[in-house]
């Protein structure tokens, strides 16, 4: 099957660079002038530099040969995924959404935001775009309602290097990918500020917690928090300044300066589990000491009294 990734930032470009390893892929940028150069130097150097693109990895400007493939891998950010959905026909294609969050308006996920595609899968789990680019082994997560169409996608995908697991659970797949991100923060805001290693096994520990409940409580199965998408994906991001997530938190930490050009996923889930959390009863404290901390309404020492003032509770 054909295969095309919409979406040449860092994720975009190095999965089609694996995928690139056992088949033509085309890579869709959204400027022209970035796909004129990256196919002149044979290399993204404004999101992947020092990789150099395959000769069987083809680039392009025009949507519209993207979205002849069989299957059209969507690697743009979560907040802008409704509206992409909603000025692009995905009618009868077999989509993939590689991004993870919850859509601030809505509280969608990505397959709920992309529910018109014939098919609708997540691609998520523990993985840093130069790892795949580079071709270092790396496990995913492909989640897919439809068993067999999850089977065909898991054949189609996985290359020498990029092994994929799949799941039925499509819900909890989506749910560990983008609210770890929500913790990742956390977790940096820790080391940034000096709190130390056990500071930060604490906040992942009872923040993994409240993964689990609030996503049980929208429909998740558990199990598959315990797998790549969730606790494979939670450790690396909060442990890793690989991890944008990660990075914002260390700022937020040390009271420094943070690129606003960068995408953090994590920023916005964070706010839209205000709305989540509240309209289903959930109490998440951890998740919500970290979106008062991404919106300046609380520093790191602040937030840190405010859980330790809880009342003590069994584990």
């Amino acid at each position: 099957m054909s295969v095309a990734v919409v979406g040449a930032g860092a994720f975009g470009t190095a999965l089609a660079i694996s995928l690139a390893q056992r088949q033509n892929v085309l890579l869709w940028a959204r400027d022209p002038d970035h796909a004129a150069e990256m196919e002149a130097v044979r290399e993204n150097a404004r999101r992947l530099p020092r990789v150099p693109l395959p000769d069987q990895l083809t680039i392009s400007a025009n949507l519209e040969t993207a979205f002849g493939a069989d299957i059209i891998l969507l690697a743009v950010p979560m907040q802008v995924l409704a509206e992409f959905a909603a000025t692009h026909d995905l009618t009868g294609k077999t989509v993939v959404a590689c991004c993870k969050g919850i859509d601030l308006e809505t509280g969608r996920g990505p397959s709920a935001v992309l529910a018109s595609a014939a098919h609708v899968a997540v691609l998520t789990g523990p993985s840093f775009a130069r790892d795949i680019a580079l071709g270092l082994p790396t496990a995913l997560t492909l989640a897919c309602a439809d068993a067999d169409m999850a089977a065909q996608l898991q054949a189609a995908l996985s290359t020498p290097t990029l092994r994929l697991y799949r799941t039925t659970d499509v819900t909890g797949a989506e749910l560990g990918g983008a609210l770890k991100n929500v913790i990742a923060i956390g977790c940096g805001a820790v080391i940034g500020a000096g709190l130390g290693d056990s500071a930060r096994a604490a906040l992942m520990t009872r923040g993994f917690a409240e993964m689990r409940r609030i996503s049980g409580a929208m429909g998740a199965e558990l199990d598959t928090l315990m797998g790549l998408s969730g606790l494979g994906d939670l450790t690396l991001t909060c442990t890793s300044d690989q991890s944008r997530n990660y990075r914002l938190g260390l700022a937020l930490g040390a009271g420094t300066e943070f690129d606003a050009r960068v995408t953090v996923e994590g920023a916005a889930t964070a706010r839209a589990l205000r709305k989540v959390a509240a309209g289903r009863g959930v109490d998440i404290p951890v998740c919500m000491a970290i979106a008062d901390l991404v919106d300046h309404k609380v520093n790191i020492n602040g937030a840190i009294d405010r859980l330790l003032a809880r009342p003590l509770k069994e584990e």
